[in-house]
């Protein structure tokens, strides 16, 4: 079997995906700031509802990619270019009959969309018309070269699809925020994104390509094999339905029960918390593909061994992010969007605790999907956002936008992470590491909410005008919770593991430097 050189490609995918998210987090928020001070707080608020609504029909996807790319693992691992070819012919297949199904599924669904705005709708706008060419973008996503990205991905060169999108992304923003600038129509908006959508599988499907041109789409899979796609597929329904409801049903309970206004209050937190699990979700990406490998090829010990250490950097990562979240929050937002659109201190509590148990949500999926245990995880994805739902709508009529975001966090903490664990140390893991490995993440846990909590207190006596906070306040997030963390682990065994992996990384630069410091050991 061939390795994929996992190392290499992970640090060339978090790269290029660093620098694509922290783009995607600059430009889309000049955008949303355009949008709140030329159109309007509810254009803002409908643009989410569309984005909202368009993910419940993407649930068309059923999971193939997901399916398809583990598929692809072992027949490249194998240099089996035939199954490959094959697998390729089925997968632009199944999107082109996904992308059938959702066009048909949208259109039917047209009537009814005025129904989950509340009141707060601009009179001049026919939101009709703007659902359809929504949907048209997300329709033409799957019947354009959307198969070409399975070979990137398994192949782990995903930093190909990062340049891509960079490019594509800038067109995109530049002409959005032209027609806003100097239109003020939202009509024209939207038919950028339709544009710029093409653009992107186009040229993603030039350099698939260009980079493995012996890959072609031709050839047969064996029934037995499709037989199993077809139920990896399935199990993934699941999973995707869940996701589908932990992110697109809070908006749309929010616009249904509370209107536009507060669902654009509520995104504009919830675009800062996202776009740094963004930036965490380049390095889930990054890795899925070498986790994959390693699953396929490597002992039960030896992956659990990569798990601690990769639940130490991301915990470690996202102490730091939690940190700077809860005390960087409401200064950044006065100064963005003003007092008058502001939640509490509580609600960005809520938001910060949604983020730290996220990551580590995203981190044991990301080994749940890597090592294809869809079947065996099937149920908890329905249940855990089934749960989620029922509270949305329960808690909304009493506390409101409070409720919307406790009911997730609740969700996950009492049935998510739970039952994700259960799953992946009874299949992927020795069961007898389950207890070791749940002190650890609870120590990591303890620690994040003593850090921050040390953190918030110190930037609280902090009191000056909005960008004066957020400078001194940056500063202190950036050396306190770092440093209490390094206090308290440096002399752990997965510290010095994670120093040399990034060693590695970096081809022996940070070595020097901990070195001089003394900060190189291990007891």
């Amino acid at each position: 079997m061939a390795k994929i050189e996992r190392t290499k490609n992970a640090t060339r995918n978090i790269t290029f995906g660093m620098i694509l998210k922290a783009y995607q987090m600059v430009v889309p928020f000049l955008m949303r700031t355009a949008m709140i001070y030329l159109m309007g707080v509810q254009y803002l608020g409908l643009n989410s509802l569309f984005t909202s609504i368009l993910q419940v029909l993407n649930l068309a996807e059923l999971g193939v990619g997901s399916a398809m790319v583990f598929s692809m693992y072992k027949p490249i691992a194998e240099d089996d270019e035939a199954q490959i070819c094959a697998l390729m012919k089925l997968y632009r297949l199944f999107y082109r009959v996904i992308g059938l199904i959702i066009a048909v599924v949208g259109g039917c669904l047209t009537p009814f969309i005025p129904q989950l705005i509340k009141n707060d709708l601009p009179g001049e706008l026919n939101v009709y018309i703007l659902y359809l060419l929504n949907l048209g973008a997300t329709v033409l996503s799957y019947w354009l070269f959307s198969y070409k990205n399975s070979i990137l991905q398994a192949h782990q060169r995903v930093d190909v699809i990062s340049k891509v999108t960079l490019v594509t992304s800038t067109v995109q923003y530049a002409l959005q925020i032209f027609v806003l600038w100097f239109f003020r129509n939202y009509y024209y908006f939207v038919i950028v994104l339709l544009f710029t959508q093409v653009m992107t599988n186009v040229i993603t499907a030039y350099y698939a390509n260009k980079l493995y041109p012996r890959f072609k789409p031709k050839g047969t899979v064996e029934s037995d094999t499709v037989r199993i796609i077809i139920n990896q597929i399935r199990d993934l329904f699941t999973s995707k339905l869940g996701a589908v409801i932990y992110d697109s049903a809070d908006a749309i309970v929010i616009s249904s029960f509370l209107g536009l206004t507060s669902l654009a209050v509520y995104q504009n937190y919830f675009f800062v918390m996202g776009a740094i699990s963004g930036l965490m979700s380049v390095i889930f990406h990054a890795c899925r593909a070498g986790i994959g490998n390693s699953v396929a090829i490597e002992t039960k010990e030896k992956n659990f061994h990569d798990l601690n250490r990769f639940s130490f950097i991301i915990c470690w990562m996202a102490t730091f992010c939690s940190a700077c979240l809860l005390c960087l929050y409401q200064p950044f937002m006065e100064l963005w969007v003003g007092k008058d659109l502001m939640l509490d201190l509580f609600a960005v509590v809520c938001f910060v605790t949604y983020f730290f148990v996220k990551q580590i949500d995203s981190m044991l999926n990301l080994y749940k999907d890597a090592a294809g245990i869809w079947h065996e995880d099937r149920f908890r994805p329905l249940i855990s956002a089934g749960v989620n739902l029922l509270l949305n709508l329960i808690m909304v009529q009493f506390i409101g936008l409070y409720g919307v975001i406790l009911s997730t966090v609740l969700s996950m903490v009492f049935i998510g992470v739970p039952w994700l664990l259960h799953n992946l140390f009874t299949v992927v893991f020795e069961k007898k590491y389950l207890k070791g490995y749940l002190k650890k993440l609870g120590g990591y846990c303890l620690y994040a909410v003593v850090v921050s909590c040390l953190t918030l207190t110190i930037c609280s006596k902090i009191a000056y005008a909005p960008i004066q906070s957020i400078l001194y306040r940056g500063i202190i997030c950036c050396i306190l919770p770092n440093l209490l963390f390094l206090l308290a682990y440096r002399k752990k065994c997965e510290y010095k593991e994670t120093l040399q992996l990034v060693d590695k990384m970096t081809e022996g630069k940070i070595r020097i430097v901990l070195d001089y410091l003394g900060m190189n050991s291990c007891g």
